[in-house]
């Protein structure tokens, strides 16, 4: 990718985003390569499109509430093809609201995701111990 790429790469992060928030897996699916990697923030890994979706299945169903992604900062370097999009994900449940900040670090290739790493400051953090 070239400095011009600048501008598809954030749109790219933008409009993946945007899927999360309007509960289109199939739209947030279509950005993943085949043989992409997805890093949870609780330390989770999901390989393959067949994987990641069935890590999202339970979010976009509904059932940890309502979630949605409020974009802080967005950082994009084309050459690397690499984007880093900070946020507050806000989670609506028995009616309360609950709210956290967190960034998606995303390598792409070839105008497809190929790695999603998340990293969350969460209220309880899940850490996976061996």
């Amino acid at each position: 990718m070239n400095a011009a790429a600048a501008p598809a790469l954030a749109k790219l992060t933008r409009a993946f985003t945007d899927g999360f928030n309007r509960d289109d897996l199939d739209g947030v699916m279509a950005f993943f390569a085949e043989d992409a990697v997805y890093d949870e923030f609780d330390g989770r890994r999901h390989v393959g499109r067949d994987a990641i979706r069935a890590a999202f299945v339970p979010q976009f169903r509904g059932d940890f509430g309502r979630i949605r992604f409020h974009e802080e900062d967005l950082f994009v370097d084309p050459g690397a093809g690499r984007a880093l999009i900070s946020w507050t994900c806000t989670l609506e449940r028995d009616g309360k609201t609950r709210a956290w900040r967190g960034l998606d670090v995303l390598h792409v290739r070839d105008g497809r995701i190929v790695v999603k790493e998340t990293y969350a400051k969460a209220e309880r953090p899940r850490i996976a111990t061996r």
